[in-house]
């Protein structure tokens, strides 16, 4: 007969102290008590809080900051960012899309490296010249904007966009399923309009035209 296990009691520890932290016990940026006035309290060592601590430190919730103490710096436990992306629907995607591509696009101009710009625009050719399969026509697709997030040179957008990629990639092999996309021509020539914008230095131009080519495809959902 299978026995019931409980919980270690770090992780038993931990959650008493999210508790008490979401009832408003500790307000943001509050130190926490020491651990020798929470291990009492909790019913642990000091080894045991300090566990609890780590933990709690992994999910974003506190800080251990040296020689100042335990601080809190969230007042939750933030969702797992791979379990938000993958109940995000196809427009929630795109939109997030923009908010990334955009930005990243501007910034592209401004900083594009001569080196950068041959890496996109040989993923733009490599794009254009894609007969593959659907998922291939993706992934070609997303070599290509994903040269333009690094061309930014913003490794914040660029682990932004990375991160996005598995959803973001299987939203797009949705749209292209259900035949929702742009005519081939129209689709290619957007692409291009926003290269020769990143080449030309033309922020203004590359953010428009990256929010543009993105907010069609969410229109074309409607």
């Amino acid at each position: 007969m299978a026995q019931i296990r409980r919980a270690p009691l770090a992780d038993q520890a931990a959650e008493a102290l999210l508790v008490r932290i979401r009832a408003g016990e500790w307000p943001l940026g509050a130190k926490l008590p020491g651990e020798t006035t929470l291990g009492p309290q909790l019913g642990v060592g000091r080894s045991t809080v300090r566990e609890a601590i780590r933990q709690l430190a992994g999910r974003g919730v506190l800080e251990s900051r040296q020689g100042a103490g335990v601080f809190v710096t969230a007042l939750d436990v933030t969702e797992d960012w791979d379990a938000v992306l993958r109940r995000a629907g196809i427009i929630s995607v795109i939109e997030a899309r923009i908010a990334i591509e955009a930005e990243a696009a501007a910034h592209a101009a401004e900083r594009r490296t001569p080196q950068a710009l041959r890496a996109v625009r040989r993923a733009l050719a490599e794009r254009q010249d894609q007969r593959g399969s659907t998922e291939e026509q993706v992934d070609a697709d997303m070599r290509l904007h994903r040269a333009i997030v690094a061309a930014a040179d913003n490794p914040v957008l660029l682990e932004l966009f990375d991160t996005f990629v598995p959803r973001l990639r299987q939203a797009m092999v949705d749209m292209l399923r259900i035949g929702r996309n742009l005519a081939e021509e129209q689709d290619h020539a957007a692409h291009a309009d926003l290269v020769e914008a990143i080449a030309a230095r033309d922020a203004a131009a590359a953010h428009r035209l990256s929010r543009t080519h993105l907010a069609s495809l969410k229109d074309a959902l409607k």
